[in-house]
């Protein structure tokens, strides 16, 4: 598939896809959430993708923020259908995913861009990268998930600082707060994050499915995360997968799992 803002790029069971809307500082529009969600849908589907990354282009900026000229002129019904389509659409999307996928953060992450890299399942930083939701000072409040997903990630009290001063943080203070996993430099920021997804298709991706869900549990308001990990428990040892890694294991060799 064709796209207008998205670069695609699919090797060694790793699909990078990455925003090009260089001019915008890959600003996200509602034209590039529709494509991530495609884009996403179908490399979650292709049977040789096992971890997805996704990233901006060039040095400046991972998602700068909301494309601010789309909304501006909004009434209060189009806010909330802008919130409620867009949250459905990419960022609960990206977090329910059964693909793993990392936010490659090259750069500005703010407003819609950090609540991106937030809905991934983890983020990793180049050393230049600065987040931060600076909402409010637009007379507005984070609308694709940052006040859910940033004090789940940082706490309540660092959460409430960043969204109530509408600051930045660098990438090394991510680091403190536990927003990023790790931070290196710019060059090496795509390496270190295709390293890292090399290590995780080695194992089950039913497993890792399993798992996201299970995670995800506990999160979910009214779900009892421990019955869901169970029960997810459980249904491993249906799977073949399950069958080849306690063989394998037992064998002393390398597991030798299938695709999705």
């Amino acid at each position: 598939m064709q796209y207008n803002n998205l670069l695609l790029e699919a090797q060694d069971s790793i699909t990078t896809i990455t925003i090009n809307r260089p001019k915008k500082l890959n600003a996200l529009n509602q034209e590039t959430i529709a494509e991530l969600h495609d884009a996403l849908k179908d490399a979650n589907k292709d049977k040789n993708t096992k971890v997805i990354i996704v990233t901006g282009i060039g040095e400046k900026a991972f998602v700068a923020g909301a494309d601010i000229s789309e909304f501006a002129h909004f009434s209060v019904k189009e806010g909330a259908n802008l919130a409620g389509k867009g949250q459905e659409l990419l960022f609960d999307f990206i977090e329910n995913l059964s693909t793993p996928v990392i936010a490659a953060v090259n750069g500005f992450a703010l407003g819609g861009g950090l609540e991106l890299a937030m809905a991934c399942h983890f983020r990793v930083a180049s050393d230049n990268a600065k987040m931060g939701l600076p909402e409010v000072s637009l007379g507005v409040i984070p609308g694709y998930g940052g006040t859910q997903r940033l004090p789940q990630l940082v706490g309540k009290g660092r959460a409430m600082e960043m969204i109530m001063t509408a600051g930045m943080i660098d990438a090394h203070q991510a680091l403190n707060y536990g927003l990023v996993n790790h931070v290196t430099t710019l060059a090496e920021l795509l390496p270190l994050c295709e390293k890292i997804a090399s290590k995780i298709s080695r194992n089950s991706s039913v497993a890792i499915a399993a798992a996201i869900k299970a995670v995800n549990a506990n999160f979910e308001d009214g779900t009892d995360g421990y019955k869901v990990e169970i029960k997810a428990f459980g249904k491993s040892f249906g799977t073949s997968d399950f069958e080849e890694g306690t063989t394998a294991f037992l064998e002393k060799r390398k597991a030798d799992f299938p695709g999705k």
